[in-house]
């Protein structure tokens, strides 16, 4: 966990729930997998405080479940819970970007949307290659500057954790999944284009592209079987009914 400058409290306390988001994310920590504050302190060779604040801190984000006997452990989330955080940033990002469509791009947006366009090719460039890896952090960095066009911290800061949970509950499964390249959306240049010229029905449908694949995908996992877990490869390529 580097950092630069002088090492405080807070500081180290963010850096911690940044590497046990990472390790979320990166599906090192599995959904259900329990911990205390005392092995997480003596993983990282810190004291109990900053990480028991970095804990609860992801809690607070919904990406920890708390028990105050047994510690911690990452949330479980259901298939209908992704559907539902899809459906929610979808109404939210819809109706904003259909809104910035019909106005002009001030000059400030379009130096962002210079910025953006480059996150956007390399996270396309990811999907294509089913690099899980890569793609993530770059979705999560093109979403969060596109977010800027909002002009509202809390409704971007509200759609980033909701895209780090659609994550959180999408990486076991395609982790194991031998098709996850051909079920990653990979149209963001496409998004950059449409919010750079400005044409609302051209917005809609670069958005709503990405929802649906979203929806569609959960929709396949749903139909592998109830409960859905992330299980064998052998269970994700059972035919959809």
């Amino acid at each position: 966990m580097p950092a630069s400058g002088p090492v405080t409290r807070n500081t180290l306390r963010q850096q911690i729930a940044d590497a046990l988001r990472d390790e979320v994310l990166a599906g090192r920590l599995r959904p259900g997998q329990e911990f205390t504050v005392k092995q997480i302190a003596e993983q990282y060779g810190v004291s109990a405080t900053p990480v028991r604040e970095a804990l609860v801190d992801l809690a607070a984000q919904s990406l920890l479940d708390s028990d105050q006997h047994r510690g911690f452990r990452v949330c479980e989330i259901s298939v209908d819970d992704f559907r539902g955080m899809v459906e929610a940033r979808s109404l939210i990002i819809d109706g904003f970007f259909r809104k910035l469509a019909a106005g002009a791009l001030g000059r400030a947006r379009v130096e962002v949307l210079v910025s953006v366009r480059r996150r956007a090719d390399e996270a396309a460039r990811a999907a294509r290659a089913g690099d899980l890896d890569i793609l993530i952090g770059y979705d999560l960095r093109f979403w969060r500057e596109l977010g800027t066009l909002i002009g509202n911290p809390f409704i971007s800061e509200f759609l980033h954790q909701l895209r780090v949970r659609c994550w959180v509950f999408s990486v076991p499964y395609l982790r194991v999944d031998p098709k996850a390249g051909e079920r990653l959306w990979s149209g963001y240049p496409e998004v950059v284009e449409a919010v750079t010229r400005g044409d609302s029905e051209e917005v809609r449908g670069a958005i709503g592209a990405y929802h649906a694949s979203a929806l569609a995908w959960a929709e396949h996992l749903e139909c592998l079987g109830d409960p859905v877990r992330p299980g064998s490869p052998a269970d994700l390529e059972r035919p959809s009914r």
